[in-house]
Formats: C-alpha cells, structure tokens, sequence
C-alpha cells in the first residue's frame, strides 16, 4: 500500500485544489502531480518539504498518512552471547581480518593465538 499517493491526494482535495493548482505552486508539471497520485512516482524529500507547508502538515503526515506519536522500537533481550562465543568469535575475527591482509594462513594463526592469550590475560586478571 502506497500511503503517500493517498496522503496527497487526500490532503489536495481537502483544500479544494486542483491537480494543476498544485502542480503550480509547486513548480512542477500536473503530470508529476498526477504520477504521485496514481503510485507511479515519488516526489523528492525536497518537493515533500513543500507539499508540507502548502498542506500545513508535517512531512511525517504525508509519508505515514498520519504524525506518529512515538518511535517504536523493539528490542530482542532473549539473544545474549556468551563469553564462550565472544571469545571465539574474535579469534574467529582476528584469524579471518589477519589472513585477509597478510594472505598467510601462518600469521592467521599467530593472530588467533595473540587473541586467545590476551583472553586468557584478561581470566586471570579479572
């Protein structure tokens, strides 16, 4: 579903314009206008800032067909990753970054081996 064609074809006929009035306070052909409303294009964030103020709503309006009144925002808490899989998980890294930039399996290795030495470091220090 296409809610910004609906949203300015809605809030167009609420202020008893025209397609082509629009289109002229817009600077734009009708054809643009009509192509918005039909789902075809999209007007340019810059052409929805002026549909905004022409209509007296927010941009957010136009692009959701109404002002949302919170950010949503879901977080998965069930998803922890262990110290086992941290730790193999940057040695895996270390390994991979390693043979990437020196293309020898011997230093990957070296690598992995500095990381798992640093970890053990940081077991008994802590």
């Amino acid at each position: 579903m296409n809610v910004i064609k609906d949203s300015i074809k809605n809030l167009r006929k609420e202020k008893d314009m025209t397609q082509d009035e629009l289109a002229e306070k817009l600077n734009v052909t009708r054809q643009a206008v009509s192509n918005w409303e039909q789902g075809k294009t999209q007007p340019d964030i810059e052409t929805l800032t002026r549909l905004a103020e022409i209509f007296d709503v927010s941009v957010e309006h136009i692009i959701y067909g109404s002002e949302r009144k919170e950010k949503i925002i879901h977080i998965n808490r069930d998803i922890q990753i262990g110290p086992k899989e941290g730790i193999s998980m940057g040695a895996c890294l270390a390994m991979i970054i390693s043979y990437a930039k020196w293309q020898s399996i011997g230093w990957a290795i070296l690598h992995g081996m500095f990381n798992w030495a640093y970890v053990i470091y940081y077991i008994i220090k802590y």
